[in-house]
This record gives C-alpha cells, sequence and structure tokens, in this order.
C-alpha cells in the first residue's frame, strides 16, 4: 500500500519555538505569537516547489522578466478552530491566497470528527489546496476534511500540522496517500483520550485561553 510523503520541518528556529510552546506555564498570548511566527517558518518550507511564472518588469535600470507565484490559485484550508492559528502566519508570507474553512468537533467518546460547517473558494479545480492543523492526533479529523475537500476537485493537497503522532500519520497516509504531511515533530504517540503525547495539551484551548 502506497503511504504519503512526510516532511519533518527541522530549522533550528521553528524546533526552538515549538518547545517553548509546548511548556505548561506559557501564557495564551505568548502560545498565540509563536504559533504565529511558527506557522510563518513553515509556510516557507510547504510553499518551496510552489509554481511560479515569468512576468516583465521595470528594475530602475532596465526591463526584465522575473518570477512571481500566483497567490491567488493557492487556497488554505482552515480546520476550525485551531487551525486558524496557523492561518495568520500563513497569510503573511502568502497575502494574495483564498481560505476556505471545514468546521469539524470530535466526539468526545468515539473521537469521531463530526463536521457542522463547509465553505471553499469557486473553481478549486484550478487551485493548491494547504490544509492547517496544528494537531494530527487520531487523524480523523483530517480524513474528514479532506474526503469533503477532495469533492471539490482542487488541483492538488497538502497537510501541515505542528504536532503528529504515528496513530494520525498512519490514518491519514493509508486514506489519503497522495497527500503529503508536514510536521515539526512526530510525537511518541496517543494517551487514552487520544491527545498526543507529550504533546502540548490542546490547541485550541492554549490558542484561546479556554483551558
Amino acid at each position: 500500500m502506497s503511504q504519503s510523503e512526510v516532511h519533518v520541518i527541522s530549522h533550528p528556529l521553528v524546533q526552538h519555538k515549538l518547545t517553548l510552546m509546548r511548556e505548561q506555564n506559557r501564557s495564551t498570548s505568548s502560545f498565540r505569537r509563536l504559533l504565529n511566527e511558527i506557522s510563518m517558518l513553515m509556510a516557507y518550507e510547504v510553499t518551496r516547489d510552489m509554481p511560479t511564472q515569468l512576468i516583465e518588469i521595470e528594475t530602475p535600470l532596465e526591463k526584465m522578466r522575473s518570477p512571481v507565484i500566483d497567490g491567488k490559485k493557492t487556497v488554505f484550508v482552515n480546520i476550525m478552530r485551531a487551525g486558524a492559528g496557523f492561518l495568520d502566519g500563513m497569510l503573511n508570507v502568502v497575502p494574495g491566497a483564498r481560505v476556505g474553512h471545514v468546521g469539524l468537533y470530535r466526539d468526545p467518546k468515539t473521537l469521531v470528527a463530526v463536521e457542522y460547517y463547509f465553505k471553499m473558494p469557486h473553481s478549486m479545480h484550478e487551485r493548491d489546496a494547504i490544509v492547517l492543523d496544528p494537531m494530527l492526533a487520531t487523524g480523523n479529523s483530517a480524513v474528514a476534511a479532506i474526503d469533503r475537500l477532495k469533492e471539490a476537485s482542487p488541483r492538488s493537497i497538502r497537510f501541515v500540522c505542528l504536532l503528529a503522532a504515528p496513530e494520525g500519520i498512519r490514518n491519514l497516509s493509508e486514506t489519503h496517500p497522495d497527500v503529503p504531511i508536514y510536521t515539526a515533530a512526530i510525537d511518541r504517540g496517543l494517551n487514552d483520550h487520544g491527545y498526543i503525547m507529550p504533546g502540548l495539551g490542546d490547541a485550541g484551548d492554549r490558542m484561546f485561553g479556554t483551558r
């Protein structure tokens, strides 16, 4: 069975900021700021092979043809609510990108993802989708989001998370082997409640101060 490509972004700045985010006593404002910063750094790696086109510009000295990306062909897909923390940093790097939203919550008993909202830009078949969710734990939310996203037939799909558990990688990779996974770290595994260990707790609660 084919498996997804898994890219661990090991840049020292990414790893440094991730360590700070893991700390139990990190304040909500500090956690939010670090998530914004780390998402900007990860955006550079995720978009490394984005297609470019040549346009004609004029420098102070002469005309030339130079490459630009078409940000409007990129769609950041925010898995609500925690994906919002990734979104701002990514948009700082690719401000012309469109944004789609998938509203999911995890049933606390079954750990199954339940959808409550779905909205994508038009003409997804012409666009490259980058799905954002800080935690790839069981993988059920990521699988459910990508299941729905594929109904819109985007040109390509990538999944980006801050932390991943082996169980989540296996679930997403086996279900959608064509979707590469980008993460800052692969942690040990899941506890009995489906949380990543050692992890950093619930990313949404820590980001919005609801823990």
